[in-house]
């Protein structure tokens, strides 16, 4: 490795077993911080070691968002005061990006601002995982390393060897993924339509395509409270499909979201570990299937540092 800015990887308290997990499989030792919270909420990190002239990567998921993504902009700046080379914000999940546009009159684009906050914080590279729109990475003025969850998904969905195979889009914004995980798999597509009554909603949902007789996996960013997700399953089924699953990036599983999954007619829900799952005892997780994501940002993180392709470890 480059011996020039030394590589160090950081975490912020809500991804600490993530970042500890990357910096095992780059087969370095988690850096040492401590992240004091003053009784007012006030959060005030420290780095314990030195971060001069290093290329240094801190990992943090913001969800919830608010205070993850304070922590993390105080911890680049932390970084930079302290004369780091290079700061990278790691962040299996962005918080706010589902606020890409102005959907309706009044309301802010809160995926731009978080980034414009990165930006002025110090970070010089953000590294995410399957934003809910791709067009995102332009609101940043810095790169963006955009991680596709499928690397992981792909290769578990093949080894089931499902047959009578379907992928479905849980929303027409949905479709690219859906006809990406299909063509790899070789099965056809399936689009479903929702309408909404107000946010976190659903008002309707038809689907468009051959349903009778297949097995279908939902293939989406993100679970919030699985409204959407739950009431596509019940639907599928009904049209004739033999069985549903679901297969999501970001198991954001906010309000109701555990009891729906569990009383779904979906039989196995496969999320990613870019957000920990509620530590809960009450929570059913009996469907939920984790798949590890440190692997991949872990061979990223060490392409990034040693200036390589990443394409290499990435399935689009």
């Amino acid at each position: 490795m480059n011996n020039v800015h030394p590589l160090k990887v950081f975490a912020c308290r809500n991804s600490h077993d993530f970042g500890e997990n990357v910096a095992k499989f780059l087969g370095i030792k988690l850096g040492d911080v401590a992240i004091d919270t003053f009784s007012d909420g006030e959060i005030q990190p420290c780095y314990k070691e030195s971060v001069r002239g290093c290329t240094v990567f801190i990992v943090q998921s913001t969800c919830p968002p608010s205070d993850n993504l304070m922590e993390l902009l105080l911890m680049i700046d932390a970084a930079k005061r302290a004369s780091a080379s290079k700061v990278i914000a790691v962040m299996p999940y962005f918080g706010w990006a589902r606020q890409d546009r102005k959907d309706r009159p009044r309301v802010s684009i809160g995926a731009k601002l978080a980034a414009n906050l990165l930006h002025v914080a110090g970070a010089d590279m953000v590294m995410t995982c399957d934003l809910h729109a791709d067009q995102i990475q332009g609101f940043f003025d810095f790169p963006v390393v955009h991680i596709y969850a499928s690397t992981v998904f792909l290769p578990y969905l093949k080894s089931l060897k499902i047959k009578d195979l379907a992928i479905a889009a849980p929303d027409m914004g949905g479709a690219k993924r859906a006809q990406a995980y299909a063509k790899y798999l070789e099965c056809p597509v399936i689009i479903c339509h929702k309408t909404r009554a107000k946010a976190n909603v659903v008002d309707k949902i038809t689907a468009i395509g051959d349903v009778e007789g297949k097995n279908i996996i939902i293939v989406d960013d993100m679970i919030d409270t699985a409204g959407t997700l739950c009431k596509a399953a019940a639907v599928l089924k009904e049209m004739g499909a033999k069985s549903v699953r679901a297969c999501a990036t970001h198991a954001v599983l906010s309000g109701p979201a555990y009891d729906r999954l569990s009383e779904s007619v979906l039989e196995e829900v496969i999320v990613s570990n870019t957000i920990p799952l509620s530590t809960d005892p009450n929570k059913n997780k009996s469907k939920i299937s984790v798949i590890g994501m440190e692997q991949t940002f872990a061979n990223i993180i060490h392409d990034v540092y040693n200036y390589e392709s990443i394409s290499k470890d990435l399935i689009y």
